[in-house]
Order: C-alpha cells, then sequence, then structure tokens
C-alpha cells in the first residue's frame, strides 16, 4: 500500500506528548539541526522550517538569528500546540502554521532559506514537495533537508528495513537521488554532507535557480 500524508499525521499526533523527550532528539535531531545551523548565515531573514515538529530548530534559528523571521510548518496540529508553548516567548519573531507540504500557504519567493529535518521521508509526493520549495524561496534562495543517509549497507538496513517496519512504506532517499531531484526541480550548486556513525544522515543544500524577473511556474499564495 501506498504511505499516505493521513498516516503521518496521525503517527506524529500520536508522538507529540514525548516527542522532546524522545532519544532521537540528544542521538539524532539535534546533531541535525547544529549542522543546519551552520549553514544560515547573518543575512538570512526569512527562514521556513517544514516539517517543523514542536518547534525545537524554528527556536534555535530564532535564538542565532534573532534578526529573521522563522516561519514553521506541520501537518499535525497535536506538534503544533506543543511548540507553541516554546515559540510564545519569541516576541512574534516566530510564527507556527498549520499546512501541507506538497501546497504550501506561503507566496512565491517568500524565503531565503527553506530546511526540512527528517520529515522528508514521509512525504508520499516528494517531488511536488520539491517543487513547492522551490517556489517559495527567492532567486538564489538555499533549500536544506536533512535525512537518513542510505547509501552504505546499515543504513539500508536501518532506513529501509526497520523504519520502515515501524513507520509504514516511507521512503528515504539515496545521496544521487536526492541530488537528481534537486536538478530536475531547479536547483543548482547542490552540496552534499553526511554525519556517519549508528544513526547516520545525509544534509543535500541547493541553490534556487531562477530570475526574478520568470519566477517558477505555481500558483502564488498569500
Amino acid at each position: 500500500m501506498t504511505y499516505q500524508t493521513s498516516e503521518a499525521c496521525r503517527e506524529f499526533d500520536r508522538w507529540s506528548g514525548r516527542y522532546d523527550r524522545d532519544v532521537l532528539q540528544l542521538l539524532f535531531f539535534r546533531p541535525s539541526h547544529r549542522m543546519l545551523l551552520e549553514n544560515i548565515r547573518a543575512d538570512d531573514r526569512r527562514i521556513l522550517d517544514i516539517g517543523c515538529g514542536t518547534g525545537q530548530f524554528a527556536a534555535a534559528v530564532h535564538k542565532r538569528c534573532p534578526q529573521a523571521r522563522v516561519y514553521g510548518l506541520d501537518l499535525s496540529g497535536q506538534m503544533l500546540r506543543q511548540g507553541a508553548k516554546r515559540c510564545d516567548g519569541a516576541g512574534g519573531a516566530i510564527q507556527l502554521v498549520q499546512g501541507d507540504s506538497a501546497r504550501l500557504p506561503f507566496a512565491d519567493d517568500a524565503f531565503d532559506v527553506v530546511t526540512c529535518a527528517h520529515s522528508f521521508h514521509h512525504y508520499p509526493s516528494q517531488s511536488n514537495v520539491l517543487a513547492e520549495m522551490h517556489r517559495v524561496l527567492r532567486p538564489g534562495g538555499r533549500l536544506m533537508i536533512v535525512d537518513g543517509d542510505r547509501d552504505r549497507w546499515w543504513g539500508r538496513i536501518l532506513f529501509d528495513g526497520i523504519v520502515v517496519m515501524i513507520e509504514g512504506q516511507v521512503r528515504h532517499l539515496s545521496s544521487r537521488a536526492f541530488r537528481s531531484l534537486y536538478r530536475r526541480t531547479g536547483f543548482d550548486d547542490i552540496r552534499q554532507r553526511r554525519r556517519r556513525g549508528p544513526l547516520p544522515f545525509l544534509l543535500t543544500v541547493g541553490r534556487a535557480a531562477k530570475s526574478a524577473m520568470h519566477p517558477a511556474p505555481g500558483r502564488t499564495r498569500a
């Protein structure tokens, strides 16, 4: 059976109450966030984190770049309710939005940076999601996706085997598949970095190659 968005939403709603205390935060998610933060620049003013969960990364970005406006988007209302407790004290600099990654509720060319950490494998239509990420990035804006690294034998056992048994028919992309998808969608200057170990992950960064005079096709959303 094909993995459905509704399955992911139910899964994350169930997880929301213990998400911040999960051991994966220490072993997997926070190291990924640190790698992403290393690629955030001082002149990045509008940043969107897709699959933001309880807003941990959004809050970390705000702490590092208090001048930036940070948006977090997640399909799970329960995750966002947990995140509100964390982000309410940011004076409006962090805004959490409930929405579908395949239909982002933002205008074209709205962001300097789009990030996505360990949720991309949950998206049934990954090409549509990447097209939406490209649409909302300004020309030259950067997309950063972190997901499990399944290129080596242990990664394939872990992400194509164990994780699929637990989470359903999710799909982790290889480094080659990520590069190909980025190029087809309209990204260039594609770079990758991986963290090895028992829970390996891969960061893929690309630049939105589009002209300010001729933006990528797609519906503009407010």
